[in-house]
């Protein structure tokens, strides 16, 4: 490889780099922003989860979202109500954090193969019930809640606000990534 080639290599490693730790950054200040209407919150974390998805495709957007979750378990108060800390794993949000890397791996493999508006808002859609069904059995599991109970506080007062997040995203990531990428900010 020319020298020429290897700096664009390097250029665009660090770009993304770059890009990946901004998007970390923009969960981290999204995710503490939430309204307390029982266990679960509501928060911007997906919403800022898909659009990280959007700008840097499933593999770097599912760092900066590792990234988000490591520095909330070493207590840095970026989660929901401004929290942090192991304890918030053992909480009945929990399952919820995690549930978010394999909402983050579906959701943004989906976003990347496939460049059908229509299958995208379908898969974020799944992707979304697959974090409800993790959060949501933890939550069962630590409360002790059965099934309905727990759907009828941890899902069903979500599902407008998630939808509406979804179509957000699959509205300004794009854009965000297309500027983006004319900038020569992300490779394209």
């Amino acid at each position: 490889m020319s020298e020429r080639n290897e700096g664009k290599q390097t250029t665009k490693r660090i770009n993304m780099l770059t890009a990946t730790a901004v998007m970390t950054a923009v969960i981290c200040i999204l995710a503490p922003m939430s309204i307390p209407i029982g266990p679960v919150p509501i928060s911007l974390t997906n919403l800022a989860i898909f659009i990280a998805l959007y700008i840097l495709g499933w593999k770097m957007g599912t760092v900066s979202l590792i990234l988000y979750i490591a520095l909330g378990a070493i207590g840095l108060p970026v989660f929901s109500g401004f929290t942090g800390g192991l304890a918030k794993f053992l909480g009945p949000t929990g399952g919820y954090i995690v549930g978010f890397i394999p909402m983050a791996v579906i959701a943004g493999l989906i976003i990347e193969k496939n460049s059908n508006r229509i299958v995208q808002f379908v898969g974020n859609i799944a992707a979304t019930a697959v974090l409800y069904a993790i959060g949501t059995a933890w939550f069962c599991f630590l409360m002790k809640s059965d099934v309905a109970a727990a759907l009828s506080a941890c899902v069903i007062p979500f599902i407008p606000g998630d939808v509406i997040k979804i179509v957000i995203a699959m509205v300004f990531g794009p854009m965000i990534k297309k500027r983006l990428s004319k900038a020569n900010v992300l490779p394209c």
